[in-house]
């Protein structure tokens, strides 16, 4: 699905980037996987749809852009987005917290 001009990929994604997995009103993000470089909704969209051969962005990689607002289109680098405290730079809209719970799963976040 395209949302604001990038393509996502995932179970049924809205506009929003909210997928069957993570759909709260605050699940607006999509993560490009370092891998195939391409967006997913969650580590479990890429797991069913995505390369089979998933990596995170290694911390040398961070001023990438790879975070999507499924609000407004903003692109994130990584570290942007580890600093934003939950909440689009751009628009202010509210990110699920619980997500700094798996950037262990797109980030290296080793150090």
């Amino acid at each position: 699905m395209e949302i604001h001009e990038k393509e996502v990929v995932g179970e049924q994604v809205d506009e929003e980037t909210r997928c069957r997995h993570y759909h709260s009103e605050v699940d607006r993000i999509a993560i490009k996987f370092f891998c195939c470089q391409t967006y997913y909704p969650c580590y479990e969209c890429h797991g069913m749809h995505g390369c089979g051969h998933p990596a995170v962005w290694p911390a040398s990689r961070f001023s990438e852009k790879a975070v999507l607002c499924g609000a407004c289109g903003f692109e994130l680098s990584v570290t942007e987005y580890l600093s934003c405290g939950s909440a689009c730079p751009a628009c202010s809209a509210p990110f699920n917290p619980g997500c700094s719970l798996h950037k262990h799963l797109y980030f290296d976040t080793s150090k």
